[in-house]
């Protein structure tokens, strides 16, 4: 029964990764893609123009 309780946390996290892979397959595009697209660019947009600093002159 050594090999059971040896084979059994592999199997799990196998089953657990196989399911999570699926998830994120199945996720990609569809509905929600367009959506998801839209929040990139937006977040990009504001991470390139972001707030300047005030020009400070010295003397």
């Amino acid at each position: 029964m050594d090999y059971v309780s040896a084979l059994l946390p592999p199997v799990v996290m196998a089953v657990f990764f196989i399911g999570v892979i699926r998830v994120i397959v199945k996720t990609q595009g569809g509905a929600n893609k367009a959506k998801e697209d839209a929040v990139v660019d937006a977040a990009l947009a504001r991470a390139e123009g972001g707030p300047k600093a005030p020009a400070t002159t010295d003397g």
